[in-house]
């Protein structure tokens, strides 16, 4: 793959790169409004929407950073975005165009003083492993194998821009309207910012692998603080396929099973015993061993769940709580659903479609087992998903709904039910963490 000597890092310089590749999508338009008078229209669309997510991609891939952040967060809205977006952007996760080994030694040298084989007693400069904020390069110490993961230059530095350059696209993506908008955005920012903080994602790494060591079949890399910086993060190499790699060829309905109960009792044991969570659960964090066991890494973004939060919430994914008209529409309110100005067409209508939602979404928290890798469940979420995005009403109404929090912690669900769907796991316990 073709590496890369230097990254865009001024405002100007990012947004130009922006603008070129709206003038590549602009030409797809009219290519696409020829296209449809001699091919038809499903076909001409489906060649705009794979040359589109072509030339997006491209022009991410070349910022890094949080831009293209923003694009592998897109790419787990499966039911959102057209396949082409999708599988473009999932390459997001693993597989991007890497630093050239010129300009990691370069970094080695502005964070530690040093080379990197001044450090290590050897240093492969080439990337084994490049996804959206750093890469990775393996080295060796004291006889043991280390991945070593490297920001790319200029990334914390450019969050606040590569947010205002794509805000026109996420308010029209997802309908966010209003005054208070800004705190959405807010909150996407200030969790970027924490995950180009490195000495932070190991105080957390370190932190997580530690309360969640007994949970069975999960393993993590052990974290070295001596030899890392607030942008190089030194740590175990873990042998093991990406967990989409994984499942693209895997038939062992026992093993899925096996890994499914691990990352369902992982999530769970965070969730509701550290009031913590691994907020990007995306196939790149983890990889499954020769020995069939579950391997996390990556915790650079950690998602603190207050109390005022966590309560409302999960008392809503409560069966008979959602046939309690009276309590349901009281936590809409705390859940900052609802709120005092609505009208009443508002209130009925977000009433019903939260409703219908919640009933979907929390059917596993209202069983003792349950089977992930039941397409009929997906089909609901997908369309109910479809139904809303293309929903006029809703269009038409204020679409900001919702505590700040449920950014993260929604993307955490979606994230996970298409992990547990991907590895299609049967027979989960839902409470299996009480027990551990």
């Amino acid at each position: 793959m073709k590496t890369i000597d230097r990254i865009p890092t001024s405002k100007i310089q990012r947004a130009t790169k922006l603008v070129q590749t709206g003038a590549k999508i602009g030409v797809n338009y009219i290519k696409y409004y020829g296209d449809k008078l001699v091919n038809s229209e499903e076909e001409a669309k489906e060649r705009l929407n794979q040359n589109n997510a072509e030339d997006i991609y491209d022009g991410l891939k070349q910022l890094k950073g949080s831009a293209l952040k923003v694009a592998q967060m897109l790419s787990m809205e499966k039911n959102i975005l057209p396949q082409a977006y999708v599988e473009k952007f999932s390459l997001a996760q693993f597989s991007v165009p890497p630093l050239s080994p010129a300009l990691v030694i370069k970094t080695f040298k502005k964070y530690f003083g040093k080379h990197p084989n001044d450090i290590y007693d050897s240093f492969n400069s080439t990337s084994v492993n490049a996804a959206s904020i750093g890469q990775v390069h393996l080295a060796e110490k004291d006889g043991k194998k280390l991945a070593v993961k490297i920001q790319y230059p200029g990334v914390s530095d450019s969050i606040a821009s590569d947010l205002a350059l794509v805000k026109p696209i996420a308010i029209k993506m997802f309908n966010i309207k209003g005054k208070d908008s800004d705190k959405y955005f807010k909150e996407v920012e200030n969790k970027l910012i924490e995950e180009t903080d490195y000495i932070l994602e190991v105080e957390q790494s370190k932190e997580i692998a530690e309360a969640c060591a007994h949970i069975p079949n999960l393993k993590f890399p052990t974290y070295y603080p001596e030899i890392s910086s607030e942008r190089i993060i030194t740590m175990d190499w873990m042998k093991g396929e990406h967990l989409s790699e994984f499942t693209a060829h895997n038939t062992d309905t026992e093993l899925s099973q096996k890994l499914g109960q691990a990352l369902w009792d992982f999530y769970m044991y965070q969730i509701h015993v550290l009031k913590k969570v691994h907020a990007d659960p995306h196939p790149g964090n983890f990889l499954i061993s020769k020995e069939g066991e579950l391997i996390a890494l990556d915790f650079g973004c950690m998602k603190i769940i207050p109390e005022d939060f966590y309560v409302p919430y999960f008392e809503l994914a409560e069966k008979e709580n959602l046939k309690n008209p009276e309590f349901f529409s009281k936590k809409l309110y705390e859940l900052e659903i609802l709120r005092p100005d609505d009208s009443a067409e508002e209130i009925e209508f977000f009433t019903a479609m939260f409703h219908e939602l919640l009933s979907v979404f929390t059917q596993p928290f209202n069983q003792e087992t349950f089977d992930f890798g039941n397409g009929e469940f997906f089909s609901k979420i997908a369309d109910l998903s479809e139904r809303y995005s293309k929903s006029t009403e809703l269009r038409n109404m204020n679409g900001n709904r919702g505590s700040k929090h449920f950014i993260y912690i929604n993307r955490t669900f979606f994230g996970l039910y298409n992990l547990m769907f991907d590895l299609k796991a049967n027979n989960i316990k839902i409470k299996n963490f009480t027990n551990l």
